[in-house]
């Protein structure tokens, strides 16, 4: 039986107040639980399970969490799920220290510029790991990373993507000698652009987009070509199609 202490913990860690203050946060779903224990990235505290997915564990997985698991009821996952519909497993998993220092050379870094739905953020999070990116720098107003919606979205990817948040002019001022490449609805088509191999691609806020004072810090602005109507594309949509066509 889940104690009321452990039930109001689990809850407050919905918000990123207390993930903050206790450095965890929430996985919940077979998938999702399995594959983050399975890469290892992030170090579990506790796992609360149903019956019926503990003896679905593999052997591997259920050795790693042992001693961490308790076993639940549905009315009692159902108290501390985040999720309209509770399914089977939620864990706590310690958040891992960002590398804010790195070399960004060699390699495409995605820069997001307060990307507000988890969502999408974490879309973008899964799609840079797809594409080998692997740092992502946010401004501080960008969707936590630590979302539950951001986690439920990027699966694994979460721990091989470094997520960096920081003031993102500053930190662009700091990378003169990397070409910049913006997305917006008046730049050059990708199509019509030879892109190199080490840049930085700049994405702006899904309503607003790039905000103007980032733009100084821009070299090239860049968008997709366009056949329908529609005003534009989604955010991560948008990511998508921007890094494989870095990646060609």
């Amino acid at each position: 039986m889940l104690s009321k202490p452990m039930v109001k913990y689990i809850q407050s860690l919905q918000h990123k107040k207390f993930r903050d203050e206790f450095n965890v946060f929430v996985a919940e779903g077979p998938k999702v639980v399995s594959e983050l224990l399975a890469d290892g990235s992030f170090l579990c505290r506790q796992v609360f399970a149903l019956d019926n997915w503990l003896n679905s564990m593999d052997v591997a997985t259920k050795a790693i969490v042992t001693e961490k698991i308790e076993q639940v009821e549905a009315h009692e996952l159902e108290k501390i799920s985040g999720l309209s519909t509770p399914n089977q497993v939620l864990a706590v998993f310690e958040k891992k220290p960002s590398i804010d220092s790195f070399n960004p050379a060699d390699n495409i870094t995605l820069v997001l510029d307060d990307i507000q739905d988890p969502g999408n953020l974490g879309t973008m999070i899964r799609t840079a790991d797809w594409f080998g990116v692997q740092h992502i720098v946010c401004s501080k107003q960008t969707a936590d990373m630590y979302n539950s919606k951001v986690v439920q979205s990027t699966m694994a990817s979460l721990g091989r993507v470094n997520v960096v948040y920081t003031d993102l002019f500053n930190w662009l001022s700091q990378q003169p000698s990397i070409p910049t490449y913006a997305a917006t609805l008046q730049g050059m088509p990708v199509d019509a652009n030879t892109l190199p191999k080490e840049a930085i691609l700049l994405i702006g806020n899904e309503s607003k987009g790039v905000s103007p004072a980032l733009m100084d810090c821009v070299d090239h602005q860049i968008t997709i070509s366009k056949w329908g109507m529609a005003e534009s594309l989604n955010a991560a949509v948008a990511t998508g199609i921007l890094l494989h066509a870095f990646r060609q």
